[in-house]
């Protein structure tokens, strides 16, 4: 197992803009942005030291009132990483979050592997349960089981990149004597993404790290406690975890401009907010930044760097 953070030491990345174009995300400039600013935003993150860059994970959006904001360009996960990943030397390259219930186990073992073989070892492998039922309808997927598929995917995956060849009998997959290659180069960190007690248990009995979805700084203590119970539970005491906190959203060139939906304005605020997580146990920090543009969004990015790390310290 392979927390990607050292004892004391903090992390931190974002869910790249321009892959989802969802209206609770986007912000205007991304409708009209090209496959060349994507990479060149993945390129900064990497030359400016951030420790992964993420992609989310849709297949087929429904056209519903529940997924009315949710527009239909989501760039498919591991192609985007995978393409991402010729780009880029450094960054970890993270599926925030991979929903393992619309695939069999052993594709996301393929899927996962080769990725980490592709990018010398940068995969981190984010998953989650999934939330848009209709669209598990449309994917002929059980929406009832999609915990349940979660938690076998882990297991056979585990089992996947443990040995050559691998049996699984369980109560949704079976198959007996199969190999799946290329392996990751190591360890791949799995990060289990969710806002509620199944998330944080799931982080315990199997996960390396938790992908925060908006939780406030007062849920940590619960957070960190379910994890580490659920832990000891498995037998994993000495585990270590990544353990994320997702800032609000943030601008970091001076004061938020007319217009523009940030929460926190300048360096100090974000890096004042960062080390309150830092405080109650976060040490992995999901950045999200608002920008009217592409040199806006850049800028930010060399900000958080240059301003925000300096202020919170411990890297």
């Amino acid at each position: 197992m392979a927390a990607i953070n050292h004892e004391g030491a903090w992390s931190y990345g974002i869910q790249l803009p321009i892959q989802t174009l969802t209206r609770t995300l986007v912000d205007p400039w991304e409708d009209s942005a090209s496959v060349d600013d994507l990479v060149a935003i993945a390129k900064r993150c990497d030359e400016r030291g951030y420790d992964f860059v993420g992609v989310c994970d849709h297949v087929a959006i429904p056209d519903n009132d529940y997924a009315a904001k949710m527009t239909t360009t989501w760039y498919d996960t591991i192609a985007t990483l995978g393409f991402l990943a010729a780009h880029t030397e450094r960054t970890r390259l993270l599926s925030v979050v991979w929903i393992a219930a619309y695939r069999h186990p052993l594709q996301t073992a393929k899927s996962f592997g080769t990725l980490d073989h592709l990018s010398g070892g940068r995969a981190i492998l984010g998953v989650g349960a999934g939330h848009v039922e209709a669209e598990f309808d449309a994917l002929d997927v059980d929406f009832a089981s999609r915990g349940r598929r979660l938690d076998e995917t882990l297991d056979a995956v585990r089992g996947a990149f443990r040995d050559t060849y691998v049996t699984h009998h369980g109560g949704l997959y079976t198959y007996d004597d199969v190999g799946v290659a290329p392996q990751p180069v190591g360890d791949l960190p799995i990060w289990i993404g969710g806002s509620g007690r199944p998330a944080w248990r799931r982080t315990g009995r199997v996960g390396d790290g938790y992908i925060p979805m908006g939780n406030g700084v007062d849920q940590y203590p619960e957070i960190i406690g379910t994890i580490e119970e659920a832990a000891a539970a498995a037998g994993r005491t000495d585990a270590a975890f990544d353990i994320g906190y997702m800032p609000p959203w943030t601008y970091l060139l001076g004061s938020v401009p007319e217009g523009v939906m940030a929460m926190l304005g300048g360096a100090e605020s974000l890096a004042a907010d960062i080390r309150s997580a830092r405080e109650a146990g976060a040490n992995t920090f999901h950045l999200k930044f608002r920008a009217r543009d592409l040199p806006e969004y850049l800028d930010q990015v060399d900000a958080f760097t240059e301003e925000v790390v300096p202020l919170v310290g411990g890297r």
